[in-house]
Parts: C-alpha cells; structure tokens; sequence
C-alpha cells in the first residue's frame, strides 16, 4: 500500500490517567502498546509518520526506537488532545495531501483502509472515517484544506469537532479495530486477546499461501 503525499499523526501524548499512568507503555503481546500502533502506521506507506509526544517523551521515544517515525513534542499537552493535534498539524509538510490521525491506543487500527479513506475524503472535500455498526471510528481522514480547522481546536475536544456540520464520509467496515481503544485493563485483555487471533490468523494464512499447511 502506497500513500503518496499523505501524512499520518498519532497522538501519544496523554497521561492515561484512567488507565492507571503509563497506558501507552503497556505491553500487547510483550511489545509495548505504542510501537504496535506505530507499526502498523509506519506499514501504511505514508509519506511521514508523526507521533506526538508529551507526558513520556523519553520512554516512548525508547519504545518507538527503530522505527520510521518522527517525535513532535506538545509542550501544552496537559490542555488535552487538542494540543496534542496541533503541534502535529503544525508539523506537517507544507506540501502534504492531508493526514490521518490515529490514537496511539489503538493498536489493532485498520491502516488498510486508509487508501480508500483518502479517497473518500478528496471526494467530500473534507473528511473521512470507518464506521463500524453506524459507531464512527478511526483513523480519520483530513484533507488539505481542513487542517487550519484542526489548528483551531481548543481543550479536550479532539478532532470531532471540527467535523461538525462538515462534507464527512464514511467507509463502512466489519473491521471492530476501528473502535478498540485502551482505556483500561478490561479493554486491553481485549485488545491482546484480538492481537494473538489476528497473529495466529496471519501465520495459519501465511502457511497455507508457502502450502506448508493445507487450504482449507
């Protein structure tokens, strides 16, 4: 998959105070939750790949070692997600198509259907997102011309927002990854349980596409 011009933010600057502190260092599958957002992103063939950071900079910057990505520092992270969504807006390159923005606790995002996304969301104009049983989900997808809105959000109000009253698209999915954030322990059980089906999936198809095992 290729996103020529296309960027991608991840937020990764909060506390997560409700997840008890240090939600983003939490391990999914022994790999911090962090780097497996950041992986999959940085598979998505985007042109840049920004992560906010804020309360962890170092111990993030640890986690993401390795990995074609760039820190964008939010000094006024503890304003909310808005801040955290400007400083990497303001980040981009002036010559980008757009950006998607991701959360850093959603490891089990759908970065496949960001082509698509992109797509969608040149044709409305402005925006796109997955939509998963009519609940809206993520990544979202802002072209160009909107990013100046996402500059003016204020407080904890993510990028909501300013799809409000807006030409937003959405890409129906079954893909339940598009929802599942990490807020608490409950939900990251939930989250590695998914991992380890999608990883045992992907081995199990690997396989039977090398005919180690047969088709079934």
């Amino acid at each position: 998959m290729a996103l020529p011009g296309w960027c991608a933010v991840i937020l990764a600057a909060g506390a997560g105070r409700r997840f008890g502190g240090g939600k983003l260092l939490a391990p999914i599958d022994g790999v911090p939750m962090i780097r497996r957002t950041a992986q999959a992103v940085t598979a998505g063939g985007f042109d840049e790949v920004l992560v906010v950071v804020g309360e962890h900079v170092r111990l993030i910057g640890d986690a993401l070692a390795g990995l074609d990505c760039h820190l964008v520092e939010a000094t006024d992270w503890q304003q909310g997600i808005s801040a955290s969504i400007r400083a990497g807006v303001a980040s981009l390159p002036d010559e980008s198509e757009g950006a998607f923005l991701f959360l850093g606790d959603m490891p089990l995002v759908p970065v496949a259907l960001c082509s698509e996304l992109a797509r969608l969301a040149q044709h409305s104009g402005y925006a796109a997102r997955p939509r998963v049983d009519g609940k809206p989900g993520h990544p979202v997808c802002f072209v160009r011309s909107a990013l100046p809105d996402l500059m003016q959000l204020s407080g904890d109000r993510g990028a909501g927002d300013a799809l409000k009253d807006r030409a937003l698209a959405y890409l129906d999915t079954d893909d339940s990854g598009a929802l599942l954030d990490i807020d608490d322990a409950a939900s990251l059980a939930l989250a590695e349980r998914a991992w380890n089906s999608r990883a045992t999936s992907a081995t199990t198809d690997s396989a039977i596409s090398r005919g180690a095992l047969p088709k079934p």
